[in-house]
């Protein structure tokens, strides 16, 4: 029996990848000089964005972040995602692997370099990316071996010694037992250990942190954040001379501003079978199942007998998204219209819009139903009906309806401190934690996902995706704006842009 160990022979081209991605976890200081296609370019960047909200998500959940508990669920999240393969391998890697995927670690590093693009034209973007890096980084650094973690530090010429055996016992002498001599200890700068120095894990002396080999990611953190950081600045300022060199570069570029606020989840759009919400249940539930924002326009079309233009495009595609047919809303809008304008039902486009919607005229396009994202990104002015209530409606509105409902007063604080700190998919999906008992499968990126997700709780199949709609009664509590109403409707001609297919919100 042959023993021998076996040779692995790489191609030139994977002679080439070997050179350029030695390890399977990455600094990113050169940028990829690759051609790829536009698809391709697209793939890359929603597959790392998908991680990073994957990361965010999880994090949202209490869990202690880098905890083993916080480590499983992150990857088992990207491993229910078939085009997320690369991903799953390259986080779990322990580094040390014999035969490395090179086409694992070149898609790390291009979909690196993509959303660097898509992330560097606000601040607040930029926080949120570096952050988010951030996390990944270091869930992969937890997850590689020591030996991994040393060849880490070896290829990107770190240069960090233990201190010597002679200056150790010194060390471990003024230290009263905090440094252990049977460990070994790096001398850096307290500056690049913050965090460690933050939450007095470090000991320090004449302005230097002594710590161990677990502890150097926080220097590789440190560095890693302040070149990005760096990176992204320097990225923005060159944007506008990279977005003035031609149509292609316009479309890669119209695609790039528009992908830090894609939804990249289920879009709804195709009513799933079995699904169909009689029209006689829509009333029972908008109060117990319908997120507040399609909760709010129901309210208004009940009270009002019409909406704005903007407003009937988000609640129709929602009710559309949730099974409700073409024949049922069309009906209960037209005879809500006939209370105040019948005449503009028809000849204003309000019947046109809800056909086109359903994809029964113009393009006949199957249109998805509005994310969280797209509605909160809206343009809403005085008198809209439309939009995000944590987002575009007064704070107090929902402390209120949150203090009639009897929510403890730390509950309703907490969900005013997440909509003032800009947090509204937080904010709703701690609002369906008060509302319902119990907190959601997933964190809410999407108005169909909460009804989808509360129906599942009122029927008890928490986790199991519900096939038939059921109303249940609920408390009634009311959406109301605080806008003001005194402009008057803008009746415009429907065009098809105004029903455009989104695919990247």
């Amino acid at each position: 029996m042959d023993f021998s160990r076996r040779r692995v022979v790489l191609t030139p081209e994977q002679g080439a990848l070997a050179e350029l991605y030695p390890h399977d976890l990455q600094m990113y200081i050169v940028p990829p000089i690759n051609d790829i296609s536009l698809s391709e370019f697209q793939e890359l960047a929603v597959s790392r964005l998908t991680v990073l909200r994957i990361i965010e998500q999880v994090s949202s959940r209490g869990l202690a972040k880098n905890s083993d508990e916080w480590k499983k669920a992150v990857a088992d999240e990207i491993k229910k995602h078939p085009g997320l393969k690369f991903f799953h391998k390259l986080i779990t890697s322990h580094g040390t692997s014999k035969e490395p995927d090179y086409s694992a670690r070149k898609a790390d590093h291009i979909s690196h370099f993509v959303l660097r693009l898509a992330f560097c034209r606000t601040e607040e973007l930029k926080r949120w990316f570096i952050s988010r890096e951030l996390d990944l980084f270091k869930l992969r650094w937890l997850n590689l071996s020591n030996e991994g973690k040393a060849e880490f530090i070896r290829i990107n010429n770190l240069n960090y010694k233990p201190i010597p055996s002679e200056d150790l016992s010194q060390i471990v002498e003024m230290s009263y037992g905090v440094i252990s001599s049977s460990l070994d200890y790096y001398k850096v700068s307290f500056t690049t250990v913050l965090d460690l120095v933050r939450s007095r894990k470090v000991f320090l002396h004449l302005g230097y942190a002594y710590i161990t080999n677990n502890e150097i990611i926080s220097v590789i953190l440190t560095m890693v954040r302040n070149r990005l950081s760096n990176e992204l600045s320097r990225t923005a300022r060159l944007l506008p001379s990279m977005e003035a060199t031609g149509e292609d570069q316009d479309r890669i570029f119209r695609y790039l501003k528009s992908l830090p606020h894609a939804y990249i989840g289920e879009d709804y759009s195709t009513r799933k079978s079995g699904d169909k919400v009689p029209i006689e249940c829509i009333d029972s539930l908008a109060r117990q199942s319908f997120p507040l924002c399609m909760r709010q326009l129901h309210y208004r079309l009940r009270q009002d007998h019409k909406l704005r233009h903007h407003g009937r495009l988000q609640y129709a595609m929602f009710l559309k998204g949730i099974g409700v047919t073409l024949e049922d809303i069309t009906t209960m809008w037209r005879e809500e219209w006939a209370k105040v304008e019948p005449e503009k039902f028809e000849k204003g486009g309000v019947a046109y819009l809800l056909r086109h919607s359903y994809g029964k005229e113009g393009k006949r396009t199957n249109y998805t139903p509005h994310s969280c994202m797209k509605i909160i990104n809206a343009s809403v002015t005085t008198g809209d009906q439309h939009g995000c209530p944590f987002k575009h409606n007064d704070v107090s509105t929902i402390r209120l309806q949150l203090n009639q409902s009897n929510v403890p007063a730390a509950d309703v604080q907490e969900t005013v401190d997440l909509i003032n700190r800009g947090h509204y998919q937080l904010a709703c999906t701690k609002y369906f934690e008060l509302t319902h008992g119990q907190p959601p499968e997933r964190l809410i990126n999407h108005p169909n996902q909460y009804f989808e997700d509360s129906q599942n709780v009122k029927s008890g199949k928490a986790g199991v995706r519900k096939k038939e709609i059921t109303a249940i009664t609920a408390t009634p509590v009311a959406a109301t704006s605080s806008k003001s109403d005194g402009q008057q409707d803008v009746w415009g001609d429907l065009a098809d842009d105004d029903l455009m297919s989104v695919d990247m919100q």
